[in-house]
């Protein structure tokens, strides 16, 4: 049977040198994104060698509706009405303004009002995929200038749904040979302003009560892969309804079916089935746009990419800033936000090439967006960098609070605590052994709601994820004298033990586990350099628990069924526990109870 191998040979190729240049760029401390545009260049059509087949773009698209979803999760209808007040007045003006601007450049350029117009609406949003990443990449994703950034971006992507539904209308007054436009902008203006409310309606009325009982029935059969299924053709279904039914971009309405799920009590169970599937389809979008970049335009063009360059990293970033600081938001947040927003990427592609459909713009023109992007884009991961130092140096100082209101996110100042990962239901069974126990304790968990509920109840809680340095830094790692991870996903409890050694080499640790072989690596691993540790295999403990519980009503003692599970076990005596109760008996044996 023919067939062909295209699209296999292409996914091979585009992961497999975003995963060695990736592993590169990393080696020499710039982030991975710039591995993964590099890549594109060196399987893209303008750079000798093997070129990767152009249908990766649709691939790519993929990476940014499960990116948009996830934030979505972790968003809600509440948290963007509530920064309505700040993004929607900036994105505006900032949007308006960047595209006055490149209009101008775009006309001095011998381009015309057409060409200008295009180039100005292409420098003025953001790339949602870059922005995401960047902020993420320094745990701000989940902070207020996170869910700012995020608000400014569904902001500006519907703009831009806007911008290319008028642009048609609008491209014989520009100068167009091409296209035939409407003697009124009214009826197209009111179409897409309707299509996009009733698409934001339906999501709010009727998907906020279907999608999440419908994952709810899903759940309830108990099968992890049709929980998967359903995941993933919500955020695609969702999109794909936004995309050819109401004109929305495919990634605007991965966001809205996110955000309808965020208020459930599967929303985290949702976030952790869609993180691998978007961390790779995520990389597939870096590589597409490399593979656009044509060295070629950097050289022949070069004043005019540089010009380009200057508005997205420069204007950009000190327009922003500005107006944040207008609309009064803190210097720090509005520096974050400021540089963040210092590139473009998606959208800017896309009226790029409607540009060219309707005549208004030339090759020439796109060839120098793409060339823009992709330097803006290299640029913005140490530009990010740069800002987080700076405001890290110059934030302000936290004003002095009530014990009994904790709501700082810095424990730096304990010394001798416990640093629990996590606070489900494993995680808050352990924190209230600790509480009974009176020892000091710091709760490090991705979810705000958690975080602000534990504050709120006067306890220390760190907001982030604890593979990153710079979060168990501030859960005061470096003072910790044992550190509980009750995080399910192995790989990830790994990185948690290995950063934490890595910044504490003698702190105590326990881990949860999910097979035996977990815990065998664990138990490995865990005890070096002196530093004490023990793995729980929770699936084993509650099997044993329950065979404890069967040896005593057939009437055998407890001090037989202890014996016999001691034997299973491979120890000479110890009695059966579950989860908890091992973790309260480590903390025992490693933390003298403290007041």
């Amino acid at each position: 049977m023919e067939h062909t191998t295209a699209v296999i040979a292409t996914l091979a190729a585009a992961l497999g040198a975003a995963f060695l240049l990736g592993l590169v760029a990393t080696r020499f401390r710039f982030p991975p994104i710039v591995g993964y545009l590099v890549a594109g260049v060196a399987v893209g059509p303008f750079t000798p060698g093997y070129v990767a087949d152009s249908g990766l773009s649709q691939l790519s698209e993929i990476g940014v509706i499960l990116l948009m979803f996830g934030v979505g999760l972790h968003f809600s209808f509440r948290d963007l009405l509530a920064v309505k007040g700040v993004v929607l007045p900036g994105a505006i003006t900032l949007t308006s303004l960047t595209t006055a601007l490149g209009a101008t450049l775009g006309h001095w350029w011998g381009w015309g009002w057409g060409g200008g117009v295009v180039l100005g609406l292409s420098l003025g949003v953001a790339s949602t995929v870059a922005l995401l990443k960047g902020l993420e990449g320094h745990d701000r994703l989940d902070s207020p200038e996170g869910r700012l950034a995020v608000g400014w971006l569904v902001v500006e992507d519907l703009l831009m749904v806007l911008a290319l539904v008028l642009l048609p209308a609008l491209a014989p007054m520009l100068g167009s040979t091409t296209a035939s436009g409407s003697t009124s902008l009214l009826v197209p203006i009111l179409v897409a302003v309707g299509k996009v409310a009733t698409f934001v309606a339906l999501m709010m009325f009727v998907g906020a009560r279907f999608v999440p009982w419908l994952l709810q029935r899903v759940s309830r059969t108990g099968s992890r892969e049709l929980f998967t299924l359903a995941v993933l053709v919500t955020a695609l279904g969702v999109g794909t309804l936004a995309a050819e039914v109401f004109g929305v971009s495919f990634a605007l309405g991965a966001f809205f079916a996110g955000a309808v799920i965020s208020e459930s009590e599967l929303a985290s169970k949702a976030a952790a089935d869609a993180l691998p599937m978007q961390d790779a389809f995520s990389v597939l979008f870096f590589v597409s746009v490399g593979m656009l970049f044509d060295p070629a335009t950097v050289l022949a063009q070069w004043t005019r990419v540089l010009a380009v360059i200057a508005v997205i990293v420069v204007w950009k970033s000190v327009a922003a800033f500005t107006l944040l600081r207008v609309l009064g938001q803190k210097k720090r947040s509005a520096m974050l936000i400021g540089g963040a927003l210092g590139q473009i990427g998606e959208f800017s592609f896309i009226v790029a090439g409607l540009g060219i459909t309707l005549g208004l713009a030339t090759r020439e023109l796109q060839a120098v967006v793409v060339a823009g992007a992709i330097i803006a884009i290299m640029l913005n991961a140490p530009i990010m960098s740069a800002v987080v130092r700076i405001t890290q140096r110059t934030s302000e100082k936290p004003k002095a609070e009530p014990v009994a209101s904790v709501s700082t996110d810095d424990a730096t100042d304990l010394t001798g605590h416990v640093i629990l990962v996590g606070h489900g239901r494993v995680g808050s069974t352990v924190a209230e052994a600790l509480i009974r126990a009176r020892a000091r304790h710091v709760v490090v968990e991705e979810q705000e709601r958690v975080v602000a509920g534990l504050r709120l109840r006067g306890e220390r809680a760190v907001l982030g994820d604890a593979t990153r340095r710079e979060v168990l830094d501030r859960a005061g790692i470096a003072g910790a004298r044992l550190i509980i991870i009750t995080a399910p996903e192995p790989f990830r409890a790994r990185r948690v033990v290995e950063v934490a050694r890595e910044a504490n080499p003698t702190i105590a640790a326990a881990v949860r586990t999910h097979s035996a072989a977990e815990q065998a690596y664990f138990e490995k691993h865990l005890a070096v350099s002196g530093a004490p540790g023990r793995a729980v295999y929770a699936e084993r403990e509650a099997a044993l628990s329950l065979a404890h519980y069967a040896l005593l009503a057939i009437g055998r003692t407890d001090d037989d069924a202890d014996r016999l599970l001691a034997q299973m076990r491979g120890e000479v005596t110890a009695p059966t526990e579950t989860f908890s109760a091992l973790a309260t008996r480590e903390v025992k044996a490693v933390l003298k109870p403290s007041a």
